[in-house]
């Protein structure tokens, strides 16, 4: 299944990137890589992620990553990387287009 990631996602990722950067460039490199790598497996078994806490919509999941939530949407023909976000945080519901 195809996964797309929203400019919200693009957005966080970005933020994350720029925040390890600061203590180690490469660290930051290494991760955002691994959370990107994180796309072939939820398209080849979508329901791999538990469902978000906060919502209880089976068709919103999570996969928990090094301490971040990296949320995404089951749709009919893709798969949509909604965010990504510290894991000791709440999802914040205005932060993913419904």
């Amino acid at each position: 299944m195809k996964v797309i990631w929203t400019d919200e996602a693009l957005e966080r990722m970005s933020e994350i990137d720029e925040f390890i950067s600061r203590d180690s460039p490469l660290k930051a490199e290494e991760f955002i890589d691994f959370l990107i790598s994180q796309e072939e497996i939820i398209s080849q078994n979508p329901e791999i992620g538990r469902v978000v806490p906060e919502l209880s919509n089976s068709g919103i999941r999570e996969l928990i990553i090094k301490g971040y939530r990296l949320v995404y949407r089951i749709m009919s023909h893709r798969i949509e990387i909604l965010t990504v976000f510290e894991g000791h945080k709440l999802l914040r519901i205005d932060g993913i287009n419904k």
